[in-house]
């Protein structure tokens, strides 16, 4: 028992003087461990500037490239107009005795849409009608006379000439009755009746307006600048900014005449009768003037690198960066059509291209 306890004090003694000497030696280990990782950093760099076998590679991303047609367009502004827009008004002073028609309704030519007091025309013409028939059977009584060998010539012309002038007469009465009422010219609807019963109206005073919807055209003018590149039958897509609208319609007139004044030409584009349109809405035209007879490479200006006498793009072949000369044909919309110096597949560097020089090496994203 007494041996057991003298082992348990010497192992005891021995562990207390063991004890600092583990740590101290920890504590040296690690401290040569920094030191070690630090001088094995510093050589990696040194290596890795004398290595000249390792290559650098750069990311860039790039997308391959496809043929296809490329379109211009000429943008203008212009208006919706009808051919069939009038304003009418009487063609006799008076005063307004009836009202036909109210703004909406549907009118169909010929149609009377107001009327102007006629009662004093409408009497004469009673009054003179009566004159007229007894101006006939005098004159068919004396037709017949002179017919049959009878009477003088003269009787015979005198009571003709009575008649004719009778009927003369009611004719041109007929005629201010007519012009007294305000008569439709076109198949329409009225857009705005302007008077009320018991004014009093003039020739000119506008009244009442009528528009045929159904031929609506829009109406613009362009610069003389692009006179020889439009041409009826050209695409265009009309665009209504109001109504967040578009359609595509066709030139269907271009003016060989150019305005002294603005040095412009008018162009006009139908439309359809799909959608409810308004006169004089603003339109913007969209007049196609030129189209690639073939697919082309397309790729965006501003992938365009321009050199001293050369404009170039960047593409990537076998990880590395190629140099390749650009011929530009057309311009448009930032879009840009590649005559020459391009073919369908290239990998055009999309991303990263202001960062590296003909000949780099690449990791390529597509």
């Amino acid at each position: 028992m007494k041996n057991k306890y003298l082992y348990i004090v010497a192992a005891s003694v021995l562990f207390a003087c063991s004890s600092p000497d583990k740590k101290a030696e920890l504590e040296k280990l690690r401290s040569q461990k920094a030191t070690l990782e630090s001088q094995i950093s510093a050589l990696e760099e040194e290596v890795a500037k004398s290595d000249t076998t390792k290559v650098k590679l750069v990311d860039v991303v790039a997308m391959a490239l496809k043929p296809q047609l490329f379109k211009t367009y000429i943008d203008v502004q212009g208006r919706i107009d009808a051919d069939e827009n009038v304003s009418l008004s009487t063609e006799m002073p008076g005063t307004i005795t009836k009202i036909n028609v109210k703004v909406g309704d549907e009118v169909r030519k010929g149609q009377v849409l107001a009327e102007t007091d006629a009662r004093a025309l409408q009497q004469q013409i009673a009054d003179i009608q009566t004159s007229l028939d007894l101006a006939n059977q005098v004159y068919q009584k004396q037709k017949n006379l002179w017919d049959q060998k009878i009477g003088t010539e003269i009787q015979f012309l005198q009571s003709k000439n009575t008649k004719e002038s009778l009927e003369n007469k009611i004719a041109t009465m007929q005629e201010q009755v007519r012009m007294s009422k305000i008569v439709s010219p076109i198949n329409g609807t009225v857009d705005a009746v302007n008077i009320k019963v018991g004014q009093a109206v003039a020739p000119g005073m506008p009244a009442i307006n009528v528009i045929n919807f159904s031929n609506l055209k829009i109406k613009a003018d362009v610069s003389e600048s692009y006179a020889s590149r439009i041409k009826v039958g050209n695409e265009t897509l009309v665009l209504f900014p109001d109504m967040k609208d578009s359609i595509r319609s066709k030139v269907n007139y271009a003016s060989r005449a150019i305005n002294n004044l603005t040095r412009t030409f008018g162009v006009e584009v139908l439309l359809d009768n799909k959608k409810e349109y308004h006169p004089n809405m603003v339109a913007k035209l969209k007049i196609n003037d030129y189209q690639s007879a073939t697919p082309k490479i397309i790729l965006p200006v501003k992938y365009i690198q321009k050199g001293t006498n050369e404009n170039f793009v960047f593409i990537a072949k076998d990880g590395k960066v190629v140099k390749s000369n650009v011929k530009i044909s057309h311009e448009y919309n930032g879009q840009a059509e590649v005559s020459e110096g391009l073919n369908e597949g290239d990998l055009l560097i999309t991303e990263g291209y202001d960062l590296i020089n003909e000949g780099d090496s690449v990791n390529v994203k597509k």
